[in-house]
Parts: C-alpha cells; sequence; structure tokens
C-alpha cells in the first residue's frame, strides 16, 4: 500500500527502522523535503529499501554508502605481459624481457582515462604498443607504437570521431607504426634507411608499419652477370636488374624501369641471396670448357635472372651463340651472324634487361653483352666496336654505399651494364670494346701479337665478362646486389 505523505511532525522520533519499511517502497515523491531527519530513524535504512540504491561515476555504478575516487587514477601492480586495460587505471608497463602489447577497453565512454608508464625505461629496446580495439587513436584508426625511454602518457576517451586522445606524451616521439628491421649494411639517409646486401644474409623485420607511417619496402635486385668466351669471343650479358620507387623519388634519379610498388612489409624473416658473377673461359686458343651463366639474386617475391654467357670460339665446348638471361650474351666472331642472346628471360614488367649483340664471322669483331637499359652492339668489322650495352640507375641516396660506376647524372649509380666484345683486329689498330656503364667489363679487339686489356665484370653491380682478343681468354661476370630501402620516421 502506498504511503500518503507524513511531516515530520507525524513521526516520533526513534520511531522507524528498517522493520517497518518495506523493502523498494520509499521513493522521492513519498517524502516531503526535510520531513525525515536522523532523529526520526531507528538506526540505518538498508540500500534495499530504497528505489534508487547507487549513483553513477564515469559510466560505473557505485551503491550508496560505497567509496569510489573519483577524478583519480588507480594504479596497477606492475605489468610484464599483455594486458587488457581498463578506464580508470594507470598501468607501469616493464617491456625489459620483451615487447609488450595494451588493448584499450572495447567500450568507451566521455572522460575515460587511462595511465601508462614507462617503469624500467625499456620502451626504446622493447616496444610497447597500444592495440586500439576498433577504436581511433588521435582520430586515425591505428594501433601505436610506443618507442621512447622513459615514456608518460595518459589517454582520455572523447567520442567515435577521435577515440583516444593523449592529454599528457612526456618523452613521447613516436606513436605511428614505421618499418623496422635489420640485416646487411645499414645507412640512414634523411627519414629512410637502407639495408645493402653484398652477399646472402636474412633481412628481419621486427614490426611491419601502418599505412600512417610506412608499410613498403623499395628494393633494387641486381643478379650476377655472366661470364665471357675466350678467342675473341663476346661480351657477358649483364645480370638481371629490377627496382621499385614506390616512394617517388623523383626523376632523373630514379631508372625509368622501376616499378611504382614496392613490397609491402610483413614482420618476418626475408632470405637474401645475391647471386654470384658466370665464369670465364680461360684459355684463348681453340679454348676448352665454357663460359657460364651469372647466378639469380633473390628477394621475396622479386628474383633477378642471372646475365647469359657470352658466344665462345666455335672450335672449343662452348656454343658460339649468346646465351638468354637478365640480359643476353653476345653472339661469337667465329661464324656469320651469331646471335646474341635474348634478355628479360624469363620476362618480367618492366623489362629486366635487353638483348646481347650479333657477331659476324667474316670480321673481327664479337658482340657486346646486353645491359639493362640498352641492347648490345653488333660486331661487324674491324674499328666496328662490340660495346656493352648500357646499365641503368638508381639515386645514390637509395644505392649508398654501392658500387656501381658513376654515370652522366652525378647523383646517381648504374648497375648491370653488358660486358665488351672481343675480336681479332690486328696491331696496330687493335682496340677496346667499352662495357656497358654500370659495370660491364672492357673487351679487347685485337690479335695475339697484342697484349690484352679486356676486364671483369665489376663485383656488386651485376655487370657482364668481357671478351679477349684472339687467342685471349674473356672474363668473368661481376657478382650482384640487394639494397632495401624503406622509411622509418
Amino acid at each position: 500500500m502506498a504511503l500518503t505523505k507524513v511531516t515530520r511532525s507525524g513521526i516520533t522520533d526513534n520511531s522507524v527502522n528498517a522493520a517497518k519499511i518495506e523493502d523498494g517502497t520509499i521513493v522521492d515523491a513519498d517524502i516531503t523535503p526535510g520531513t525525515i531527519t536522523n532523529a526520526k530513524l531507528a538506526g540505518s535504512i538498508a540500500n534495499a529499501k530504497l528505489a534508487n540504491s547507487s549513483i553513477t561515476i564515469n559510466g560505473a555504478a557505485t551503491a550508496l554508502g560505497g567509496s569510489v575516487s573519483a577524478g583519480s587514477i588507480a594504479w596497477q601492480s606492475v605489468i610484464t605481459g599483455n594486458t587488457t586495460m581498463v578506464a580508470g587505471r594507470g598501468y607501469f608497463v616493464n617491456t625489459t624481457s620483451g615487447a609488450i602489447s595494451m588493448t584499450l577497453p572495447s567500450g568507451g565512454t566521455a572522460g575515460d582515462t587511462i595511465a601508462i608508464k614507462d617503469y624500467a625505461a625499456t620502451f626504446a629496446s622493447n616496444n610497447l604498443t597500444i592495440l586500439r580495439n576498433s577504436h581511433n587513436i588521435q582520430g586515425v584508426a591505428n594501433d601505436s607504437l610506443i618507442t621512447t625511454a622513459r615514456a608518460s602518457i595518459i589517454l582520455v576517451y572523447i567520442d567515435s570521431t577521435k577515440g583516444w586522445l593523449y592529454t599528457n606524451e612526456s618523452n613521447v616521439q613516436n606513436f605511428t607504426k614505421f618499418v623496422t628491421a635489420t640485416g646487411g649494411t645499414v645507412t640512414t639517409t634523411g627519414d629512410f634507411k637502407v639495408h645493402v646486401f653484398t652477399g646472402d644474409s636474412n633481412f628481419v623485420v621486427s614490426c611491419a608499419g601502418s599505412a600512417a607511417g610506412s608499410q613498403k619496402l623499395d628494393y633494387l635486385v641486381v643478379a650476377g652477370g655472366g661470364g665471357a668466351g675466350g678467342d675473341g669471343g663476346a661480351g657477358a650479358g649483364a645480370g638481371g636488374f629490377r627496382v621499385s620507387n614506390s616512394y617517388s623519388l623523383p626523376s632523373p634519379t630514379m631508372s625509368p624501369l622501376s616499378n611504382p610498388t614496392g613490397i609491402t612489409a610483413a614482420a618476418q624473416t626475408y632470405p637474401i641471396t645475391v647471386g654470384g658473377g658466370g665464369s670465364a673461359v680461360s684459355d684463348g686458343n681453340a679454348p676448352s670448357g665454357q663460359s657460364t651463366d651469372g647466378s639469380n639474386s633473390v628477394f621475396s617475391t622479386i628474383t633477378s635472372a642471372g646475365g647469359g654467357s657470352a658466344g665462345d670460339y666455335n672450335g672449343g665446348s662452348g656454343p658460339a651463340v649468346g646465351q638468354n638471361g637478365g640480359s643476353g650474351g653476345g653472339g661469337s666472331r667465329h661464324i656469320a651472324n651469331n646471335d646474341g642472346g635474348t634478355g628479360n628471360t624469363p620476362p618480367v614488367s618492366p623489362p629486366q634487361g635487353q638483348n646481347g649483340g650479333t657477331g659476324n664471322g667474316t670480321t673481327a669483331s664479337s658482340g657486346g653483352g646486353g645491359g639493362a637499359a640498352a641492347v648490345g652492339q653488333n660486331g661487324y668489322g674491324p674499328l666496328q666496336t662490340g660495346d656493352g650495352g648500357a646499365g641503368s640507375f638508381v639515386a645514390v641516396s637509395f644505392a649508398t654505399p654501392g658500387k656501381g660506376t658513376p654515370g652522366p647524372v652525378s647523383d646517381t649509380r648504374y648497375f648491370a651494364g653488358g660486358g665488351g666484345g672481343g675480336g681479332n683486329t690486328p696491331a696496330p689498330n687493335a682496340y677496346l670494346n667499352a662495357g656497358g656503364v654500370g659495370g660491364g667489363g672492357t673487351g679487347f679487339n685485337g690479335d695475339a701479337t697484342t697484349p690484352g686489356s679486356q676486364s671483369a665484370g665489376t663485383a656488386n653491380t651485376g655487370g657482364g665478362g668481357a671478351g679477349g682478343g684472339n687467342d685471349n681468354g674473356g672474363t668473368a661476370g661481376g657478382k650482384g646486389i640487394v639494397i632495401i630501402r624503406y622509411k622509418f620516421q
């Protein structure tokens, strides 16, 4: 039965106790304001007797008579592992033993507050990641990576648009994920890291970055150059040349052969293979043996094919035609129209190399090896050269400390030049067949009475080996290289 309104004068002191009140029956409308005083109550009224028995503070219900610290942070014991956070709490996070992820609450009410402190000053070596749990952080749908030692952070939830905002960022420098990796020889150029591999190794990505920071890995993958033939043999093809430019380095410092899409980083170990240069036929007169192709270079899904070996003396063990490869080897002079090998084998886009030049048996010159950017010249007679085809280039900021031959643009380095062809032009008219810019070996076109001056492909450029003069051996191809570049800040 509902109570009629009573006044203070209608209640005898100490006459109302809990036993006389049915649970949940007293509501505001039944009591005239100011009519019940402590003197009228015999003891206290339990929460169960009240229709409203709690109050809400920062989204959490607290029973009447309970205790709550309004407007302050309840600091927790030291955290040493991945944890889902709760609003209103502070966390001392100890990453001494390894990186830790702290996950934001699944829900959020305006004013919810969370504090984080680097307990052992180890966030720089073992990072803290704040997982957004479907919320925005600083208005962006990205997790936050904290990489600064002694960082102190306070996050406050505001709304679904901005999500959690940092209202205090002591000693904090970076809240956006960038790629983090190790391996090779590392240099820094502005906001970029460059990893150079001159031999087989591993590229280890510990953080794959984010769309707001960096996610792409640009690459230069150059295979080993082919080896050259003997006895006035041809120049060998350069190793395949493949490069990306997802961060849009400007022209003319990046090759027109650049792929505009790099590799999307993943937190994993990438084995790196750097292809060796092909071997040459070292003896000159009716040589035995056979020159060999260069070896492939590999990074992730990118494989650059080894350069094609050069055409050899026709009476020897090797073929007189140039072999296919990243760039094709040149054809020998010993039989008419000895074709050069086909470049860009297997085919990729943009192309990784060009064809080798043709030799001609009625004249003294063998063809030059193909380069990344140009075909090898044909060998069509005395004083008509079989130069190697030109290689291609990347920005010095990308290639440092690359070993490419400097080209016509001072801030670029060249790779994957074809080897110059050899020949049998008698003295005093003997001459050199230039290797393609980018490490191609220099060929020698001279007879057996003239000392040879042919040179090998340059190491870590993928340059093709060069042909020697009559009765002279050829030279080996240059080893390849792998370079990886990404934005780290």
